[in-house]
């Protein structure tokens, strides 16, 4: 696990802002159980691209698992907003699922 997170922190050394990258090294963070770093990472791709659908959906649920519901809740709302602007209708049904669960 350890070795992919150094693959990935050497090929953001050339391109920081690469919101793929982030998204992948904070995917790996989830799984190593750092769940600060990989909130870090999902932050960063928010920051500089809020378009970029993938990370509200996980951001959200690292959110809902470490106690901040009402944090999730707005990450749903605001990755359904740029689904529904991206015409992404899979992503909005999945964040909108994960939000309905969360709220009632």
């Amino acid at each position: 696990m350890n070795e992919r997170i150094e693959k990935i922190k050497a090929f953001l050394k050339a391109t920081p802002n690469d919101c793929f990258l982030n998204h992948a090294l904070a995917l790996e963070y989830v799984k190593a159980g750092d769940e600060e770093s990989a909130r870090k990472h999902f932050e960063i791709n928010l920051a500089h691209d809020p378009g970029y659908v993938a990370t509200y959906y996980h951001l959200g649920k690292l959110l809902e698992r470490i106690g901040e519901q009402a944090a999730a809740i707005s990450i749903y709302e605001k990755g359904m907003e740029q689904a529904k602007a991206a015409k992404d209708m899979h992503s909005y049904s999945e964040l909108q699922n994960a939000y309905e669960e969360l709220v009632d």
